[in-house]
């Protein structure tokens, strides 16, 4: 199965359009809003993309953080963990906005980073989710808010 898996995500790589992030019709921080939503939940429709924005408004609200902080803070999203710089970090990911997905992402990171309100309370003012594939410690003790397909939302 794992050999599947990864021939798949080779030949995806291969047939990916390469993408020019200068040519992406976003700003900077429109970018790393975006690419976090897609590497996030790209594959849990657009009701999941909207989740895991509404938590990247959620804790800009709470911390007082702009949206593209929050998105780069350190431990948070696991899209932006491990070494390299954010520069190389977005290259290496640049060809998700060839996916489908992109221009919904797109346009959540852009009512998101124009302060404009989610209706945060579909996922109950969430501020913290995981897979469903995980159990994380901060998640010990503690009832979701909602799940929506693999990811589970919590207010903490």
């Amino acid at each position: 199965m794992k050999v599947l898996i990864a021939l798949t995500l080779c030949a995806t790589s291969l047939f990916a359009k390469d993408v020019d992030l200068a040519k992406v019709n976003l700003n900077y921080d429109q970018k790393i809003i975006a690419l976090t939503i897609l590497a996030e939940a790209r594959g849990e429709g657009n009701m999941g993309m909207y989740a895991v924005a509404c938590v990247i408004q959620q804790r800009s609200i709470e911390r007082k953080m702009t949206v593209m902080e929050v998105c780069l803070a350190p431990s948070q999203f696991s899209c932006w963990n491990g070494k390299g710089n954010i520069a190389s970090k977005m290259h290496d990911k640049k060809n998700l906005f060839a996916a489908p997905q992109a221009e919904y992402a797109a346009q959540l990171a852009r009512v998101i980073w124009g302060n404009q309100a989610l209706e945060r309370k579909v996922i109950g003012n969430a501020n913290h989710y995981h897979t469903t594939d995980v159990k994380p410690k901060w998640s010990k003790g503690k009832d979701a808010t909602v799940t929506i397909k693999h990811h589970k939302f919590y207010k903490l």
